[in-house]
């Protein structure tokens, strides 16, 4: 078992993101007992949600009930993958950055730029800094060109230049929170609109206007304020329920 077993599990599938993401897990951890799950995948492995997915489960099997799952992008992907093979372990699940096409992420953009410019990889990053982040200094600009090459060579994310996959979208069976953000070029408004048919009434949308990709790192209070009214309204809807049996169990 788990060791003091957290609230809420934060999915990282590349630690080198850690930063962009630091400010929203310090800001919930304030008010709700946060652990982070890493998965690092060297360049010599192939990529592999599978194998993710395996040491997550492994990791989950130890706790006692189930936890709230929260992830980025393609750590999203796996939280979300997770959740359908594992609902039993999952108490809810939020998305920030994951369309209803759930395999769309930052690196099939990339390939696809790489495909049709003919631009070195440089220049496409730098192109994808911008996508991702809005406008920034040459430095930093170069800074998280670095990230992002870090990234193409350690995540499990399943596209490369050759192959790219599609998930069909579906919905999950626990209550389900999904954020993004309206300028947000990579998982644009009408794939994040297109959960709402796979909602059930426990499930939410909550679009932020501005922040792009990685809206979470730009406005943590905002987006943690929306995760943490999302949780309590499910423990406030279990014990209202909880009261309507007892209720009835005593008449």
């Amino acid at each position: 078992m788990i060791s003091q077993e957290p609230q809420v599990l934060w999915l990282n599938t590349n630690p080198f993101f850690q930063r962009f993401e630091k400010p929203l897990t310090n800001y919930l951890a304030k008010q709700i007992s946060i652990a982070e799950w890493q998965y690092f995948q060297s360049q010599d492995e192939p990529c592999s949600l599978e194998v993710a997915l395996v040491l997550l489960h492994d990791y989950l099997k130890s706790s006692s009930k189930p936890i709230h799952l929260i992830g980025h992008g393609t750590s999203g992907l796996l939280g979300f993958l997770y959740a359908r093979k594992h609902p039993e372990r999952v108490k809810s699940l939020t998305l920030l950055g994951v369309g209803v096409n759930p395999a769309v992420d930052w690196q099939i953009h990339y390939y696809a730029l790489r495909e049709i410019l003919p631009c070195s990889r440089d220049i496409v990053l730098l192109q994808m800094v911008h996508n991702l982040f809005g406008c920034q200094s040459r430095e930093r600009a170069k800074n998280i060109v670095k990230l992002l090459e870090k990234d193409l060579d350690s995540s499990p994310s399943p596209h490369s230049l050759y192959k790219r996959i599609s998930i069909p979208p579906s919905g999950v069976s626990m209550p389900l929170l999904v954020c993004g953000s309206r300028d947000d070029v990579i998982v644009d408004r009408n794939i994040l609109q297109g959960w709402k048919k796979y909602f059930k009434p426990s499930d939410r949308l909550w679009e932020i206007p501005e922040g792009r990709h990685f809206f979470h790192y730009f406005f943590p209070q905002q987006v943690g304020d929306e995760i943490i009214d999302f949780w309590q309204s499910l423990t406030e809807s279990q014990e209202t329920a909880r009261l309507y049996i007892s209720a009835n169990t005593d008449n």
